[in-house]
């Protein structure tokens, strides 16, 4: 298990009343959501870094990412111009 810290966060109340319907451990939610924001952002970073080395990724290779990631649910480039 690993360590916690206490500490204060100050949420509006409307999304506090939301979040107490939606769980029971208000903690453990903000915390998946925290690791959650986290990863999102170490993704960019790593992505950025890898376009700063190798150039810009092309359309093929970003429909073959989109594809591995949503599976049949990736939009097409012809969904964009609908």
């Amino acid at each position: 298990m690993s360590s916690t810290t206490r500490i204060t966060v100050t949420l509006p109340s409307d999304q506090v009343a939301e979040l107490r319907k939606l769980t029971d451990n208000v903690s453990g939610y903000v915390a998946e959501a925290v690791a959650r924001q986290i990863r999102h952002q170490l993704l960019g970073d790593d992505l950025r870094r890898h376009e700063e080395e190798h150039g810009k990724f092309s359309d093929e290779e970003l429909t073959e990412a989109r594809s591995k990631i949503f599976g049949a649910l990736a939009p097409s480039k012809d969904a964009d111009a609908a």
